[in-house]
């Protein structure tokens, strides 16, 4: 930036100008435009200042620096301006000094905003690489997931990883807290879990294991919960543990009603000592899991939560669909009846028996 020169100091006398009229000869540009327009009174010429306007702003020409051009100019031009007007011009100086600081305030805060949004959307592309791109597809079972961030990232995360002989890991997660915190701590459960996952190991002991290392890594003030479970697919039993989760519903098709899962276990991270409990559903064919986050029954629908009766109902009304395009036309169904407005992440799964 060109220093300003100090107030009543001969603005042809200055080194500045010397400066100034190295960005492309600015000032005979602007004398020639000057004056054509005080002859001409044209309105092309006003059109061509405003594009050299533009150019002295991408050049971050000051407003206080484009003043002291105008007076330089209309000195020139007017070699008997009176003394008044010369003097006004220091006072417009003067005052325009604020703009300018102003403006080099705004750029510099227009330039960290960009910033934030390129490392924003550099999260965003890395907490997608942390949700699986397709699921794994396990003979007798159809599975279904939908998650929609209410933001630009989420807090809700989800896997299904194939252990092999059979067995189906089963992982849903809701990070409570939002934006770039709530990315951080995602990464940190998956790739925990990624160490954890084994077929051998007990739902109940996988979610011990989480917690010691949530309880050691995470900021106090974040919760995080989780169901986490097994699905065999050899005698169609699902063995799961919760920490402090949503319980999720058992659709039983013959009778075409829904049950509420058996869930106790505190959010991981509160205690290190905290321990879980192992429950066991069996499915007989048609049964499906409803596995889901508390954004689901926590949207806002005619000012009320939506609740698990009125989730029931929309469930009821898609259970027949295959599992995909059921928790697909249920977001729809609820994002619809709150306004298509989200105040809270979305997540759901259905795992069907055949």
């Amino acid at each position: 930036m060109i220093p300003l020169r100090p107030v009543g100091c001969d603005f042809w006398q200055t080194a500045v100008w010397g400066e100034f009229m190295k960005r492309d000869d600015v000032k005979k540009q602007y004398e020639d435009l000057l004056s054509d327009y005080l002859l001409n009174r044209r309105e092309d010429l006003l059109y061509a200042a405003q594009q050299l306007s533009k150019w002295m702003i991408e050049q971050r020409i000051s407003p206080e620096e484009i003043v002291n051009l105008h007076a330089a100019v209309i000195k020139k031009m007017v070699p008997d301006v009176p003394q008044a007007v010369v003097d006004s011009f220091d006072m417009l100086i003067e005052i325009m000094m604020g703009y300018g600081i102003a403006y080099r305030e705004h750029e510099s805060l227009v330039h960290r905003q960009q910033e934030l949004e390129y490392e924003i959307e550099v999260a965003v592309g890395m907490q997608q690489t942390l949700l699986p791109e397709t699921l794994p597809t396990f003979p007798g079972i159809d599975i279904g997931v939908i998650s929609v961030p209410a933001n630009r990232m989420s807090g809700d995360y989800y896997n299904v990883v194939d252990h092999g002989r059979g067995k189906m890991g089963v992982a849903l997660s809701d990070i409570i807290g939002k934006g770039i915190p709530a990315a951080l701590c995602m990464s940190m459960i998956k790739y925990a879990m990624d160490g954890l996952q084994e077929g051998s190991l007990r739902p109940s002991e996988i979610l011990r294991r989480l917690n010691s290392v949530v309880e050691r890594n995470v900021d106090p003030s974040m919760f995080i919960t989780m169901v986490y479970g097994i699905y065999n697919t050899r005698n169609h039993r699902f063995f799961y543990a919760t920490a402090g989760h949503e319980p999720g519903l058992v659709f039983r098709s013959k009778e075409r009603k829904f049950e509420n899962m058996p869930t106790r276990g505190l959010v991981l991270g509160v205690s290190p000592d905290a321990t879980y409990k192992d429950y066991i559903v069996d499915l007989s064919p048609g049964d499906a899991i409803i596995l889901f986050s508390d954004g689901v029954t926590e949207c806002r629908v005619n000012g009320d939560f939506l609740g698990r009766d009125k989730l029931r109902e929309v469930l009821l009304s898609c259970m027949d669909l295959p599992a995909q395009k059921a928790v697909e036309a249920v977001y729809q169904q609820i994002y619809r009846m709150a306004g298509y407005e989200l105040n809270d992440d979305q997540t759901l799964m259905i795992i069907r028996r055949k």
